[in-house]
């Protein structure tokens, strides 16, 4: 069963740090672009962060460069999502996304429809 895990959010004051995790089982991500997008009530799901697992070839949105850093572990089969300077702002549910690189058509690497698993989402709350 393909399956992507999201684990690592939580309550944390502005300023602060956490550090996100997309474990996939069933699948090796080397196929594969991994996406983090986020969706704050009332809004739109976003792209944040994505990563090409391959290479490691890391995108941001200009919202969260310099703050955000998005990396990949082979071994783990996982892909991190440091946050740090955290804001108020960036407070969302936080899922990861996994886009297959051998599906044919085109693709953008920030719109959800994409991307063909996902995790489940974890909660991301950044409150003094």
């Amino acid at each position: 069963q393909l399956q992507l895990v999201e684990s690592g959010g939580g309550l944390v004051q502005p300023g602060g740090s956490l550090r996100l995790s997309c474990a996939a089982s069933g699948f090796t991500l080397d196929y594969y672009a991994i996406g983090w997008f986020r969706q704050a009530p009332g809004k739109e799901r976003e792209g944040v962060s994505c990563i090409y697992f391959s290479d490691g070839t890391p995108y941001y949105i200009d919202a969260v460069k310099g703050r955000f850093t998005i990396s990949r572990d082979s071994a783990k089969n996982t892909v991190y999502l440091q946050m740090d300077s955290l804001k108020p702002e960036d407070t969302a549910v936080y899922y990861c996304a996994a886009r297959d690189l051998r599906s044919s058509g085109q693709y953008y690497l920030y719109r959800p429809s994409s991307y063909n698993y996902w995790g489940q989402g974890t909660q991301v709350t950044v409150a003094s």
